[in-house]
This record gives C-alpha cells, sequence and structure tokens, in this order.
C-alpha cells in the first residue's frame, strides 16, 4: 500500500509540480492552505508533511505549533517547503519539531531522496517503538508476577508462624493494615515524610508480614505457656528478633532479592527497640533506630495490647491508645506515636472490621 503524503502550499505551481513528482510512488493529498490540512487531518492522517512556511491567513510556523500540540498529530513527519534560506528560519523550524527543510524551487529527485529517507526512519521509529513498549509490557507482566511470588512466600512464612503461636491469630494481618494507616498519616502530616518517600509503602506493609518470623526457632513450651515467661524464657523468646535476621539474611543470600527483603530485615531486627535505649536485640535509642523500627514498635504493641494474652485479658482500644500516648518518648518514637493517636479513630474502625 502507497503511503499518504500531503502537499501543502499556496503556490499552485508548486502543488503540480510536487504531485507529478510524487504521484507513481505515494499517494499524495494537496491542500492549497493549512486550515484546509486540518479539515482533512480529521479524517486522514498522513505519513507525511511537504509544508509551505510562507501562506496567508495561517503561515507553516503557526501550523507546525499547532501539529505538535495535538497528540494525535505530533508524530507525523513535518517537511518545510520555503524560500527562505536564512539561519534563523531553519533553527525556529526545526525548534518547532520539522525534521526536514526543502529549498524552493525544488528538484523531483532531492523531493523524491528527501521524502523516502524521512520515511524510512520514521518507520524505524515506529518499529523500535512498537518492540519498545511490547518488550516494557512484557517486563511489566514478569514484574507483576515475580511480585506476586514474592509476596505469596511473605505470606506463607508469616502464617507458618502465626499457625505456632496459639494467641496470635490475626496478629500478621492486622499490623500490616495498621502500618498503612500509620504510614499514610505521616505522609499526609509530612511527618519524616522525606525518609518515607525512600521506601516503597506497599512493600513496607507487605513486609510487615515478617516482623516475627524469627519465632519460627522458639520452642512451643516459650512461644505458647499459658502463664508469664520466666527471665530465662524471656530472654530465649527476645532471641526471635537475631533469629529472624539470620533467617532473612539466608533468604537474600540465596536468592540475591535483596532489595525486596531489606524493608522486612530492618522492621524483623529493630521492632522491640525503645526510643529511650532500653529495648532489644540491638540497645539503639532514638533516631539510631532505623525508622521501620520504629513504626512496627508502635503497632505491634498495639496489637498486643488489644488482644488476649495467657497473663492478662485484652484492653479496650481506648486504653491501648492511653498506653501509646503514655509510653511516648520512653517506649515509642514520640512523633509516631502522637500520629498514631490522632488515627485513633480509623484504628478503631479498622479493628473493628476484622472482629465481624
Amino acid at each position: 500500500m502507497k503511503k499518504t503524503i500531503f502537499v501543502v502550499d499556496d503556490s499552485t505551481s508548486n502543488i503540480v509540480m510536487a504531485e507529478e513528482t510524487l504521484e507513481k510512488h505515494y499517494r499524495v493529498i494537496t491542500l492549497s492552505s493549512a486550515s484546509k490540512m486540518f479539515s482533512v487531518l480529521k479524517k486522514l492522517i498522513p505519513d507525511l508533511i511537504l509544508l509551505d512556511i510562507a501562506m496567508p491567513e495561517m503561515s507553516g510556523f503557526d501550523a507546525m505549533k499547532i501539529l505538535k500540540s495535538n497528540d494525535a498529530y505530533a508524530d507525523i513527519p513535518v517537511i518545510f517547503l520555503t524560500a527562505l534560506t536564512d539561519s534563523f528560519n531553519e533553527a525556529y523550524g526545526i525548534e518547532l519539531g520539522a525534521v526536514d527543510f526543502i529549498v524552493k524551487p525544488f528538484s523531483g529527485t532531492v523531493l523524491l531522496n528527501r521524502i523516502g529517507s524521512h520515511l524510512q526512519i520514521d518507520e524505524m521509529i515506529r518499529e523500535r517503538t512498537a518492540q519498545l513498549r511490547e518488550r516494557t509490557a512484557q517486563l511489566l507482566e514478569h514484574s507483576e508476577n515475580l511480585m506476586r511470588l514474592k509476596n505469596g512466600i511473605v505470606h506463607i512464612l508469616a502464617d507458618l508462624v502465626e499457625r505456632r503461636d496459639k494467641d496470635t491469630g490475626g496478629h500478621v494481618v492486622r499490623t500490616a493494615a495498621f502500618m498503612g494507616i500509620l504510614i499514610d498519616a505521616m505522609l499526609e502530616r509530612g511527618v519524616y515524610a522525606d525518609e518515607l518517600a525512600e521506601f516503597d509503602v506497599q512493600s513496607i506493609i507487605s513486609s510487615t508480614r515478617l516482623h516475627d518470623v524469627g519465632k519460627i526457632v522458639i520452642p512451643d513450651s516459650i512461644l505458647n505457656k499459658p502463664a508469664p515467661l520466666t527471665t530465662d524464657e524471656f530472654q530465649a523468646m527476645k532471641e526471635h528478633c537475631s533469629e529472624g535476621e539470620r533467617i532473612i539474611n539466608e533468604i537474600i543470600q540465596q536468592t540475591g532479592e535483596a532489595e525486596f527483603l531489606r524493608n522486612a530485615k530492618m522492621i524483623v531486627t529493630y521492632h522491640h527497640e525503645r526510643w529511650d535505649g532500653s529495648g532489644y536485640n540491638c540497645g539503639l535509642k532514638g533516631t539510631e533506630i532505623p525508622l521501620l523500627g520504629r513504626l512496627m514498635a508502635v503497632v505491634d504493641v498495639y496489637d498486643a495490647l488489644i488482644n488476649d494474652r495467657p497473663y492478662r485479658k485484652s484492653f479496650t482500644h481506648d486504653e491501648a491508645i492511653g498506653i501509646i500516648r503514655e509510653d511516648a518518648g520512653w517506649h515509642f518514637d514520640p512523633s509516631i506515636a502522637e500520629v498514631f493517636c490522632e488515627v485513633s479513630q480509623q484504628l478503631e474502625k479498622t479493628l473493628n472490621e476484622f472482629e465481624l
């Protein structure tokens, strides 16, 4: 099929010359003004436009501005036809988006060679663009499949831990939901917003599910003891942070997925640190504690408070929020605790939805 060329020129002699030269090779549409060109463009998109610059009513430069401002026409190659040979007009035309200039009066050989070259270039660009789009779509599909696989592994590991810990059913799901609420609220208020901007929020929420993965190695006699733990038992329980870090490091070493699991590693390792330095397993304090550990500390304690434990009954939502508020500044980062308490109603609504 012949490619379509628009020849837009107010000079009859130029139109006749162009048409006679091109009609054996292309489908040629001749138009005497830019306004007529735009009328035809509504019905037919050409493969290339030969556009005169010096025309009455609308110049070629003005027509070019309209072409490039419309997504439907912006990719059409445009060659200016002109008697103007100064460098200013040529530079201005290229700046507007023209692919070439042909000086009038033009020869048929020059016209055919220039058009042929630019149509070939345009076809190559379109082919490469189509290939790139197809490849991008394939990569996106592969990335989405890989992310589903990664999230599936996270959920399975988290579920294994939760099945062993009979007193924390639903803990990983709830804490992930609470983490999402907290991060959204912090971003809205500009609290640690610059630091949070460096993370993928969905990855953080997914990683939250792994915060207790180290409990896999804790004996059932300690994990499910129906009474308060002894000092030695509590010391053993504390090891779930370092054991969790070890497990994550082994997964990273085996899979090479350091980027995906780095959030999980920070949450696992540091979620029992305390703002005043009295926590475990590193004894860090203040902003020495990575932000994800400080976030998880609030979320984890809140969910623990509102659920029964073998050695105590659950607190109400309001009581739990009161404890979080009181413990700000020694257990929790005060800025994070303040935001957490400010979204108390949203947390309670989410909690009630879990209990339905």
